[in-house]
């Protein structure tokens, strides 16, 4: 009998618009014996590592390393598949490792142990915890998940394989004036199996696209120096349209071995891009499920000079490399000023010293050269007085130039640089904050935390109070040029007071609509949901630019994915799925964001009560969720056992019970039921088959089954075969796409897509399995099995299943290819309203369907 195996992954990544990494890792430890190899474990416990530390070289053997991305407006889903092969005779150490982006959240993740997947549960963090523990207690095998890496050691039987298969989301930011795509390919070992498969949709169109050398370290680089056709990884193909673009990254092992000849590509695959935006309001996505997603970035607008004063932190422990890369950094950056720009530089320890008292002055040639002497000659000495210094900067951004006075606007910035905890005047962070408040009043703050000792959470609380943001600036060889990388993100500021409004009867959960400004080459994004009679979103923008105000409006139309073009071929079903996901994920960001900065405790906790349930209602790995895999006892397995005899290279399956409803005969020679979509209708009564043909054309839907009270719909994609023999009058069709909506759960629809090679599970939560290799996937009383032989079973609800059939051929004829069969094996849980041409407990209704066009004929023949 098998133990339960569970493992638990707590996720510390903190929500919000900053990069929260951390400097360590934490890798699983067992003691003894693993429940996968033997008979007990003694222990289990996390030992933390330093990020920097590889793995030591595996003895397992790695068969297949699959990376798959698809982004659909600027959302990206990304599913990392591993699978590991133990040729040893004794039980060996499997370590799964991915690299994640800081803003992901990861939304599914499986184990594939002997032809089973096991799939994880997303639990509220306590109650994850209280299984880790219980777990622990037991000798059970667990794991940790860890901002910007996820790790796994777990033990794999001898002579066995092992395959992991993560998924994370996140949607991504637009920064310098394109998007990056970061996926990382770090098998650990040469791979004869590798690919990484990467598609973009967006509506708008793509404007540029670059593939990047291979990234092979951390460090930044001046990505603007790397010419436009560089050369791209080995084995890189590009594949781009108006509003698509597919690239597929395929590394031979001599291509591997360029890299490494031990351990391979150990690298990022690195893809920036951009798109157009004519429109000055943006991009509007309003899908008709009920939620729309809002993209603002103008284009072509004049640059606001801005009023700028750098906090740097000089204390003592700037002593050495880091006032060496401060010094470097100010250095391009205040060569980067505008002339229209004004600025100053205030050094802080337990002394505060202003270069230019009083105010802030012109960027004029003289002026910053006069600045780069002050900066050239800063030594680092002392404690460290940030409210001091803060306060300094308040009392000069509030004295206005004699060009301000006259009425010219500029966008009143300060940037503080610092390295450690307020350490000397007022040191009580809640004091701090209200201090700045009051002084800088609507200037923005940006705070950047250089090393591991500085006070982020201090930083990021002052930054989010007042405007800004913050970000994290890691001690490497490139931290100048991450310091100037952040000063080019808000040098240019085109608007400010935005405001994006919605009319108020027309949507409600909308997530954050006022920002402070706009900085060119950025975007700003806004999330919401549609109320369900609204035909038109009505849309307004209000702001501020250099010399006048702005105001747009316009009427956005509500779109049905199935009757508009949008990017890539084959991604029309995703488009739901994706702005409901992103709304989500953006929500979610939000609510811990406000969490993060209020004060009231009751306000707090019920922010974290709605980003947990958002967070357990989408299947989402967040800071205040775990995620979690239970491995059945046999016992399970063995109470989930399936109807016996099916012979899956025919239409034949036998069903006792529900004999009214629509069953494949088990003789399917003499019925010759691999033809244009073929039907057989059982008659009870006279022990009768009725067999039927439905004469479709290429891309036709039909409608297969459709339950109104229960909220189940299946509907079939045809594709035909294009026949050699040309006396044949019609041409053939066959289904190649299933698709099973369900909304029984009371939590959303849930829509499951069959193909002759995946099954993809979208809604709250998304999955996949593939159809080649047994699995099960389980989502509340929703349950998808690949059973041994390979067939499909979607159990839906109660009494109400259906079998999917995968028909291949060796040697297919003229009039034959690969294709779907689809059987209702349990219909006792439809309801007297449920008709289509898999049909319902009486009546069989055949609905004849035009492409494209609503229904045309009805037959009805009664049983």
């Amino acid at each position: 009998m098998w133990p339960l195996c569970l493992f638990a992954f707590r996720s510390l990544l903190l929500a919000g618009f900053t990069d929260f990494a951390t400097c360590a890792d934490y890798k699983v430890v067992t003691h003894a014996s693993s429940p996968l190899g033997r008979q007990e474990t003694e222990g289990v416990w996390l030992q933390r590592i330093r990020r920097q530390v590889r793995s030591s070289k595996s003895e397992l053997k790695i068969t297949n390393y699959h990376v798959r991305s698809e982004i659909v407006s600027r959302y990206a889903i990304t599913t990392v598949e591993c699978s590991m092969w133990n040729p040893h005779s004794q039980a060996k150490e499997a370590i799964f490792e991915v690299e994640l982006p800081g803003a992901a959240f990861i939304s599914n993740f499986t184990i594939t142990i002997n032809n089973k997947v096991y799939v994880a549960e997303v639990k509220e963090r306590a109650t994850a915890k209280r299984i880790y523990e219980e777990a622990k207690k037991k000798g059970r095998t667990a794991g940790h998940r860890e901002t910007e890496k996820f790790r796994l050691a777990i033990n794999v039987e001898a002579e066995s394989q092992m395959t992991f298969t993560l998924t994370y989301e996140e949607l991504l930011q637009r920064r310098l004036g394109h998007y990056e795509v970061v996926l990382s390919v770090r098998p650990g070992q040469l791979v004869s199996n590798l690919t990484l498969e990467l598609s973009i949709s967006e509506r708008t169109g793509i404007s540029f696209l670059k593939v990047l050398p291979l990234r092979t370290t951390k460090l930044l680089s001046n990505t603007k120096a790397i010419p436009y056709d560089a050369n791209i990884p080995p084995s890189t193909e590009v594949q781009q349209t108006t509003s698509c673009a597919h690239i597929r990254f395929t590394p031979t092992l001599k291509d591997q071995k360029i890299y490494s000849t031990s351990t391979g590509i150990a690298g990022d695959f690195v893809v920036q891009y951009d798109v157009d935006l004519k429109d000055l309001i943006g991009d509007v996505q309003v899908i008709y499920n009920g939620y729309f997603v809002h993209y603002f970035a103008p284009r072509g607008l004049p640059i606001i000079p801005k009023n700028v004063i750098f906090l740097i932190d000089v204390s003592g422990s700037m002593i050495g490399t880091k006032i060496k890369q401060t010094k470097n950094a100010m250095q391009t950056i205040l060569s980067d000023l505008r002339p229209d720009d004004h600025f100053n530089i205030i050094t802080f320890s337990d002394v505060v010293n202003i270069w230019n008292p009083n105010s802030t002055i012109q960027a004029t040639p003289q002026n910053v050269k006069k600045a780069k002497d002050f900066v050239s000659k800063i030594v680092a000495d002392g404690w460290t007085d940030i409210n001091a210094a803060l306060m300094m900067a308040g009392s000069i951004i509030k004295t206005n130039t004699p060009e301000e006075r006259s009425g010219k606007h500029r966008i009143p910035l300060v940037i503080l640089l610092t390295d450690g905890e307020p350490t000397i005047g007022v040191t009580s962070g809640e004091k701090i904050a209200q201090n700045t408040k009051k002084a800088l009043n609507s200037t923005s703050l940006f705070g950047l935390a250089f090393g591991d000792d500085a006070d982020f959470p201090l930083l990021r609380r002052l930054s989010m109070e007042n405007r800004g943001v913050a970000r994290r600036i890691y001690e490497d060889a490139d931290a100048a040029l991450q310091l100037s990388g952040f000063y080019d993100e808000v040098a240019s500021p085109l608007l400010y007071d935005i405001q994006l409004n919605y009319l108020d009867n027309h949507v409600y959960d909308v997530t954050q609509s006022l920002f402070p400004n706009y900085f060119q080459g950025s975007e700003l994004v806004v999330a919401g949901r549609v109320q369900q009679d609204v035909k038109n979103l009505h849309v307004t923008m209000t702001g501020s630019g250099l010399d006048k105000n702005i105001a747009l409006a316009n009427d956005v139309a509500i779109v049905n994915p199935s009757n508009a073009s949008f990017g890539c071929s084959g991604e029309l079903e995703r488009i739901p799925n994706f702005v409901h996901r992103l709304w989500a994920y953006f929500t979610i960001k939000e609510l811990l964001r406000v969490r993060m900065n209020g004060s009231d405790p009751a306000t707090q906790r019920l922010l974290m009560e709605k980003a947990t349930n958002l967070s357990l209602k989408y299947n989402f790995v967040t800071p205040v969720t775990s995620l979690v895999i239970v491995k059945p006892e046999d016992n399970e397995e063995k109470s989930k056992q399936r109807p016996q005899k099916v012979t899956t290279n025919t239409t034949a399956f036998k069903q006792e019970k529900e004999i009214s409803n629509l069953t494949p005969h088990d003789t399917a020679k003499d019925l010759d039921a691999d033809g244009d979509p073929h039907f057989l209708v059982h008659l009870p009564k006279s022990g009768q088959n009725i067999c039927f043909t439905i004469n479709g054309q290429e891309n036709d839907e039909l409608r297969l089954v459709d339950d109104p009270i229960k909220g189940v719909s299946v509907t079939g994609h045809l594709k035909a075969v294009h026949s050699r023999v040309e006396s044949q009058d019609v041409t053939p069709t066959y289904f190649d796409r299933i698709t099973i909506i369900t909304e029984t759960h009371g939590a959303g629809a849930w829509t499951i897509t069959i193909t002759l090679h995946n099954i993809t599970l979208n809604g709250e939560a998304s999955a996949l399995l593939r159809t080649d290799k047994p699995g099960t996937l389980q989502r509340c009383d929703l349950n998808i099995t690949v059973d041994g032989a390979l067939r499909i079973w979607v159990k839906v609800a109660q009494n109400v299943e259906f079998l999917v059939l995968l028909h291949h051929y060796q040697h297919p004829i003229n009039h034959q290819m690969d294709h779907l069969g689809i059987y209702i094996s349990q219909g006792g849980g439809l309801s007297l309203q449920a008709h289509g041409l898999l049909g319902k407990k009486d009546t069989i209704l055949l609905l004849v369907l035009e492409k494209q066009a609503p229904i045309k004929t009805f037959i009805s023949i009664r049983l």
